[in-house]
């Protein structure tokens, strides 16, 4: 006796078996890239508010969005703390736009403009203590020592040359 000839798609199941697991496998698929994408607004949304938290701070503090270096060197310490909280708070909401907005660079042009400002301060406390920016990504770490070069600001006198 002879065994029936079967097609090859019938040892893995019917026709409507295989259409419902490629569905399945369609649906796993969509949900992978909603996730993506609820992690990327989420993300911007955070640098967003960050940044947000930043122009509201400058706003509110124009003695630190604009310094006087040398006069905040002379001021208090509570004021030479707060304008370091200031500079910290700034570097990580540049930080999170141009970690969330990558493809934009007017996030980084705005940071960069912004930045310069704070250069001194940075340069003194980089060769003060190393260690404070490397509490920061590589990446912040690159654009602060590449914008110190860029403004001449090296120490020991750490001041802002003419560009």
């Amino acid at each position: 006796m002879s065994q029936p000839s079967i097609f090859w798609w019938q040892k893995y199941g019917t026709l409507a078996q295989m259409a419902q697991a490629a569905v399945a496998l369609l649906g796993f698929v969509a949900i992978l890239f909603q996730i993506n994408e609820i992690r990327s607004n989420t993300r911007a949304a955070s640098a967003r508010q960050a940044f947000l938290g930043y122009t509201d701070l400058a706003f509110r503090n124009p003695k630190f969005s604009q310094p006087d270096y040398d006069a905040i060197k002379a001021a208090s310490p509570d004021e030479r703390v707060q304008y370091e909280s200031f500079v910290s708070y700034f570097l990580y909401a540049c930080e999170e736009a141009t970690a969330a907005f990558a493809g934009r660079p007017e996030w980084q042009a705005s940071c960069d403009y912004d930045l310069k400002p704070h250069l001194p301060f940075l340069c003194e406390k980089n060769q003060a203590e190393p260690a404070y920016l490397a509490t920061y990504s590589a990446d912040t770490q690159r654009w602060v020592k590449a914008s110190m070069t860029t403004a001449s600001v090296t120490p020991p006198d750490c001041k802002l040359g003419k560009t």
